[in-house]
């Protein structure tokens, strides 16, 4: 079972029509985010259906699947990735795919890879440990670190906790970058779905530093009248 494997599947099951729905819908044109990423074209059902059959590839076979300039080649491997730290019952396998993980960092590099797996595997193993890393992440001049910063969280704010979460939405609260802001405020909102005070104590103090797509994605479940209260602060 090799990486090699893998892609002879997603190559055989790709569509041109769907790779180039992908290349426009991920931004790959020069100066856009997404610039170079190549696609099979694949659906991310067909993508996690694959990565079943392939989840006892060995880790040297993910890193070279995460190597491939092919998009879904690495959707793939982060899926691999997630389900085999998932499936561990050992702490000591979990903190080898997490060291992994963030090894290969650097390959998680759209918005869907990071967000596929940032919180499955980060965000868990990381939930009764130090948190510097995340903190180094969030401050990071890479706009896909600084995404999986936050978006690790989700399983914070899944167990109930959003000290870590506030914490890393101020280090973020005016970045540049829409992908940033708009991970930045998800997590917010996720925060106001579990507790809704929480969020909008935060929002009291920070909402007139934040930018205004953060905003618009923390205040999204809010009734109309209070989002044009938040709103009007700009």
């Amino acid at each position: 079972m090799t990486a090699r494997d893998v892609q002879k599947v997603i190559r055989s099951r790709g569509s041109k029509a769907k790779a180039a729905k992908s290349a426009w819908f991920f931004r790959t044109k020069k100066g856009e985010y997404g610039y170079g990423d190549k696609f099979a074209g694949l659906t991310v059902p067909e993508q996690r259906a694959i990565a079943r059959t392939f989840r006892d590839l060995p880790l040297s076979e993910i890193a070279k699947l995460l190597a491939s300039a092919v998009h879904e080649d690495r959707f793939t491997a982060l899926e691999i990735l997630v389900m085999r730290y998932e499936s561990s019952a050992s702490s000591a396998e979990r903190k080898n795919l997490a060291k992994f993980y963030l090894q290969l960092r650097s390959r998680i590099n759209n918005w869907d890879l990071v967000d596929t797996s940032a919180p499955y595997i980060l965000g868990h193993y990381l939930f009764d440990k130090d948190k510097k890393v995340l903190i180094k992440l969030a401050q990071s001049a890479n706009i896909w670190e600084r995404r999986i910063a936050i978006v690790a969280t989700q399983y914070f704010i899944n167990k109930g906790r959003y000290v870590e979460t506030l914490a890393l939405a101020k280090i973020l609260l005016k970045d540049k970058n829409d992908l940033v802001q708009k991970a930045t405020g998800w997590m917010l909102r996720e925060v106001g779905k579990k507790d809704v005070n929480v969020l909008e104590e935060f929002l009291t103090k920070n909402a007139a530093r934040m930018s205004r797509t953060t905003l618009r994605y923390a205040i999204e479940r809010f009734p109309e009248t209070k989002r044009k209260k938040y709103l009007a602060r700009f």
